[in-house]
This record gives structure tokens, sequence and C-alpha cells, in this order.
């Protein structure tokens, strides 16, 4: 997909110097895909105690690497994550990793998380992870997505497979509202390390011209 698409601006992976021939410029879009679902897979297993509940650094890494890849390359490795643990390998939180997390309640977050990247990316290409302010929003507007699909995944298993019987106010007391300070906490992260990452680039390229 050509840079000049629909107002497409270069994201942080646009910065390396992309190869000629397809071949190489199609392993190096996979290599990339790879490297962003273990970035994924590590921060998910990086829990930090907070009030309400402890949050794990996935969300922050499903962001950072939507916005770091672009929307596509972004959902691809969230994509890839998600098969690699319904493949077995211990990439879910807790070092978890199996095609029964697809009875876990949690489960429609990590389906969630590939759209969520592909959000970042989408903000990320029109230039809103250069400037702390609109990186948060845009961010923000992404962390919500997994939700979209994470609440009423879990409140179809909960009611319908598991049998409970539980009111919108007892599924959202138990998937969202624990989860909004976490989510800002880790929007308001990404906001810092993106732009910064960019600020770093610039610098770079202006003592490079010197």
């Amino acid at each position: 997909m050509s840079l000049a698409a629909a107002g497409r601006r270069p994201v942080l992976a646009d910065l390396i110097a992309r190869p000629t021939d397809r071949a190489r410029a199609v392993a190096l879009d996979a290599a990339l895909v790879l490297a962003g679902a273990a970035f994924v897979a590590i921060l998910a297993q990086v829990e930090v105690p907070l009030w309400p509940v402890p949050i794990t650094g996935q969300t922050l890494a499903v962001v950072v690497v939507g916005a770091a890849l672009g929307a596509r390359r972004g959902a691809a490795a969230l994509a890839t994550y998600l098969v690699a643990g319904l493949a077995g390998l211990p990439v879910f939180a807790g070092f978890t990793g199996t095609i029964a997390a697809v009875a876990k309640p949690s489960f429609g977050f990590i389906i969630g998380f590939v759209f969520a990247a592909y959000v970042a990316g989408w903000f990320a290409e029109r230039a809103w992870d250069r400037k702390p302010v609109l990186a948060f929003v845009g961010f923000v507007a992404a962390s919500i997505v997994p939700f979209l699909f994470g609440v009423p995944y879990m409140a179809f298993i909960l009611n319908t497979v598991l049998g409970m019987d539980l009111g919108v106010q007892e599924i959202l007391a138990a998937g969202v509202t624990p989860f909004i300070v976490g989510g800002i906490v880790k929007a308001a992260l990404a906001a810092l390390l993106i732009p910064a990452a960019w600020a770093g680039v610039r610098a770079i390229e202006r003592n490079a011209r010197r």
C-alpha cells in the first residue's frame, strides 16, 4: 500500500529502510508483525498493582504496536498473537495459551485487540501519534475497542454458556468499571512513549543535517 494513499502518513516502522525487492519487503513486514506479536506476549506477563484491580501491560502493548506498525501490520501482529495463543504457545497473560481460551469470559477482549491495534495504527497514519494530546485521544479511542467485543462476549459466556443470570450492571461491573483507571493510565503512557520516539527521530534528523 502506498504511503500516499488516503492521507496515510509514515509510522515509526516506515522509517526502516525498505528493500526494493518485493520478496525482501514482504519478509520485512513479516518480521515486524512477528516482533509486534512477541512484544505483546512479553508485556502481557507484566502486572502492575493498581486500584481497583491490577493491570497488565497487554493493552499498552496493543496500542504501542498498532501505532508503531500502522493499521494493517498492527492488526496482523495481534492476529498472529491470538493465533499463537490458541495454538498453545504461552503468550496470553499468566503464560497461558490454549484453544480452550475461547471458552473464557475474557477471550472477547483478545479478539478486540486485533481491531484496537488497527484503530491505533489508523490514528498514527494520520500523524496523531506525534503530539501527546492528540495521541492520548486516539489511544483512548483504541483502548475502548476491546470492550466493544469483550463485554458482549463475556455476557454470552457467563449467561448463555455458564447459565448465570447477570444483568447489564453486573456485567459492566465485572468487565468495564474496574479497568477504566488502568485503561486511562496505559493510554497516557502510550501517548508519552510514541511522541517521544518521534521527537528522538526528529533530533537525529536535525543532527544528521548539521
